[in-house]
């Protein structure tokens, strides 16, 4: 349903939006409604929602804050526009890219947390006698609740000879203590206990144990001369001559080390590095539920705290929802009137909140589960859910793809959702590529035409029905023309086979998966899907092969000791592993951590143009190698910023802030290097090229045009070659992969493993990643996707649906088999969805 204009209550007017690749974009949208911006990858949409709209909505909030307030915020750019009309406040809900807190979890980001410390503190079943306990004691993160033990972390850690050294035929100065540091520090101490009389030439295991454990774990700090690096007798001499010493050295003990390290240290790489000399086993004193014992002695409904908060949110609003049913009288010991009106009021509403996350499909995560775990599209749908009970109106929500990671079962849910928010009188800005969503908004905004330079305008902006008239609208095919992808329909050449798969919520699971063919694996959010491929078929299969595990990036703020591991617990590969000889994951993981790495260099391309740049006559003439051209070496960076492009200038009082380079301007380079030309360009402006401009401008030269072609093909042609990886979004890193996978020689026999590839693509983009995916399987390999889109399901050689439902009522191999008959099957939830584009 659309409204016609004249429903809408207002209208925000922006004029000469110019951020990022806008082209002087005015536009006129409605209030209180929901809008779709649309359009290919890069083509701008995120620019005109979240860089122009939510960045001048925050900017003029924090303006009519105190200045005091303003101070405390970073100092935000002033967006490229020249003038926005009638525009509320808006909350953005982006998908989360980069670090999230482990401290937070589903209980705090939904706030039901609180609700039940307030639930167990003012209508919880004390034991007699005991006093009562403030909502702030049920919390493990505050002096009040914590376990006195653990200090509310649930585990408690410690140092044990064998954790710090780990070969003790080593001597002490053949580092056997591993655990003290690595450079001057340990040579320190071991120059320290050769002043102590101590022999750092025996193996460690012929030290008497009285000499390990004093070395391991006295408390004492002894300070003595230290005369570096000479032997024991030189020193004993250098004594008894009373010799001046090299300086007076500090003596700690490995244990002391460790411990302090870990507490006080803010590098995050210090913190790992020690953390792997400690081992944590479980708390004895609170069983690992992170409270004192007082806290854990109050029930509700038969459970402590902790124990709510290990059930599932499904299950939780069963036990809640049987609660109010029962009318409480014989759950609560105490029936006091007020106790039981709490009781009434706090679960009522503790039920509300829950049915909206259960609605969102989310039903099968628990309150402690904390949020680095989560995928975006989880971590986003929570915080919407939390957003429609924050009874905020006349607010613009920005989401970014709100669909992203959701099965289409699960996407009905969301408008629900999103149409609650509209009808309490706020208006919704969403970017989207589902065609579901698309055609559920009162009004498009659609940008293009294409991406990168090519896009940047603003082709239609008005109710859906109008975009179908719009030419250059790439967007509109794939709305109102029956469009589906070729289908290959190819027969398995082999069966990879596991059996007794037993991780997360799969139990002994079975499964036989094709080799040779296109396969995707279905199912909503929670089935499982991504246990099966992502982590067990990768495990195995890479144990099988003799290959390492693909190591997931630190999150920044982690604990090391706080890492949430599933293990897997069962699973073995009876057949068809001699049909593989490679395994490649192409995940979502960022491609690198800083600005110094970007598309050229992590694909390889950086090296051709800088052999190009190194062969010029100028080049030879002033013996420049290809090296001079790295903006990381130092001959050739800029020496200011030292080849970053940006310094950071620290003001008084405020937070920094980063501005291009005073010296280079942001090129990176220093001027003797920037006077290089290639076809009368230097390295910094070939940066600062598209892949299709570069690919273009290098045409005759196949070492570099060919990687640039292939990373057109998976639809990347708009991203510069210099972009900071950081700049980069998760699908574009993937793709990025998938384009550097394409470039090898394709030897056949690899198993290829995407988890949601189209994440973040218009239906133009995935038609091009399409045709890239069944080239691997016609060139000999298997390619297996976990995925939502339909489209794609309809179009593979094989699908394997996982469910029937998420978390426990998931776990199961619905139905597998070619598209067509996975779409007649009854038991399946992907059934109805798959059948839609089958018919197309």
């Amino acid at each position: 349903m659309s409204m016609s204009s004249q429903e809408f209550s207002g209208f925000i007017r922006v004029k000469g939006a110019s951020e990022h690749n806008l082209k002087a974009v005015n536009l006129s949208i409605p209030r209180d409604a929901l809008v779709v911006f649309t359009g290919i990858s890069g083509s701008g949409k995120s620019s005109l929602a979240f860089g122009t709209l939510y960045a001048e909505a925050q900017r003029r909030y924090l303006d009519s804050v105190s200045p005091y307030a303003r101070r405390l915020f970073n100092q935000m750019p002033v967006p490229k526009v020249e003038q926005i009309e009638g525009l509320p406040p808006a909350v953005a809900l982006q998908q989360q890219r980069g670090a999230v807190s482990t401290r937070s979890s589903v209980g705090s980001v939904t706030t039901i947390s609180n609700l039940l410390r307030m639930l167990y503190s003012r209508a919880g079943d004390y034991p007699d006698g005991q006093s009562i306990i403030y909502a702030e004691g049920f919390s493990p993160n505050t002096p009040e609740g914590a376990c006195p033990h653990c200090h509310g972390l649930g585990r408690v850690y410690e140092v044990t000879e064998r954790s710090m050294v780990p070969d003790d035929t080593l001597t002490i100065r053949e580092r056997a203590v591993a655990a003290w540091p690595a450079a001057w520090q340990g040579q320190n101490q071991r120059d320290i206990l050769t002043t102590l009389g101590y022999d750092i030439d025996v193996p460690w295991k012929d030290l008497p144990q009285k000499t390990r454990d004093w070395i391991l774990f006295t408390e004492e700090q002894p300070v003595v001369p230290v005369y570096a690096n000479r032997s024991r007798e030189e020193v004993k001499q250098a004594i008894s001559r009373k010799l001046t010493p090299d300086y007076m050295g500090t003596f700690t003990s490995v244990q002391r080390y460790v411990m302090q390290t870990f507490a006080t240290t803010q590098s995050p790489l210090m913190k790992k590095r020690v953390a792997q000399y400690m081992l944590s086993s479980e708390c004895k004193v609170c069983g690992g539920k992170r409270l004192k014992k007082e806290s854990l002695a109050i029930k509700f409904a038969g459970l402590d705290i902790a124990e709510m908060a290990r059930l599932s949110l499904e299950g939780m609003a069963d036990l809640f929802s049987s609660f109010l049913h029962r009318k409480r009288k014989s759950s609560l010991k105490d029936t006091s009137p007020e106790k039981i009106l709490v009781a009434d009021r706090i679960v009522e509403d503790v039920l509300n909140r829950l049915q909206v996350i259960l609605d969102l499909g989310l039903g099968y995560l628990t309150l402690e589960r904390s949020t680095p775990t989560l995928s975006p599209g989880e971590l986003q749908r929570l915080r919407l859910a939390a957003q429609v009970y924050s009874n905020l109106f006349g607010v613009v929500y920005v989401l970014d793809e709100p669909s992203a990671g959701l099965h289409p079962a699960d996407t009905e849910a969301l408008l629900r959702i999103l149409d609650r928010l509209k009808a309490a009188g706020n208006s919704l800005f969403v970017v989207e590529h589902e065609p579901e969503v698309i055609q559920h908004a009162d009004w498009i905004v659609d940008v293009g035409p294409a991406a990168g330079e090519s896009g940047g305008q603003v082709l239609y902006s008005g109710p859906l029905e109008g975009l179908e008239k719009v030419e250059s609208s790439v967007t509109k095919k794939y709305i109102f023309e029956d469009f589906s992808f070729p289908n290959h329909k190819r027969q398995p050449t082999d069966w990879l086979k596991l059996e007794g798969i037993t991780r997360n919520n799969l139990h002994q699971l079975s499964v036989d998966i094709p080799l040779g063919v296109f396969t995707c694996v279905t199912g909503v959010s929670g089935s499982g899907k991504s246990s099966l491929v992502s982590q067990v078929l990768v495990e195995l299969v890479s144990n099988a092969l003799g290959t390492s595990m693909p190591v997931a990036p630190e999150v920044e703020d982690e604990n090391p000791l706080e890492k949430i591991t599933i293990e897997t617990l069962g699973g073995t590969i009876t057949e068809g592993i001699e049909s593989i000889k490679r395994i490649i994951v192409v995940d979502q993981k960022p491609i690198g951590r800083t600005p110094r790495s970007n598309l050229a260099t992590y694909t390889g391309v950086f090296d051709n143009i800088r052999k190009l740049f190194a062969a010029t006559p100028t080049a030879k003439a002033r013996k420049y190698d290809a090296g001079r051209f790295s903006f990381n070496v130092a001959k050739g960076r800029c020496p200011h910023c030292e080849g970053e492009g940006s310094v950071m200038v620290e003001l008084l009082f405020l937070p920094s802030v980063y501005s291009p380079c005073p010296t280079c301007q942001g090129k990176r380079y220093n001027p003797e290097t920037l006077e290089v030309k290639y076809n009368h360009k230097d390295i910094a402006q070939v940066l600062a090229l598209s892949v299709d401009e570069a690919y273009a401008f290098f045409k005759n030269d196949k070492a570099v045009a060919q990687p640039l072609g292939v990373i057109r093909d998976v639809g990347l042609g708009y991203l510069r070659l210099g972009q900071p990886a950081t700049e980069l979004s998760g699908g574009e890193a993937q793709r990025i992969k998938l384009a550097t996978e394409l470039q090898r020689q394709q030897q056949g026999n690899t198993l290829y493993i995407l988890d949601e590839p189209t994440t973040g693509l218009h239906p133009a983009d995935v038609e091009k990643l399409m045709v890239q995916l069944q080239k691997l399987v016609e060139a000999g390999n298997t390619v297996i996707v976990i995925e939502h889109d339909m489209s794609v399901a309809a179009a593979s050689d094989y699908v394997i649906d996982m469910g029937p439902g998420a978390g426990n009522q998931g776990g199961k191999v619905v139905a597998q088999g070619p598209p067509g008959s996975i779409s007649k099957n009854t038991e399946s939830r992907t059934a109805p969805y798959l059948l839609h584009y089958i018919q197309k």
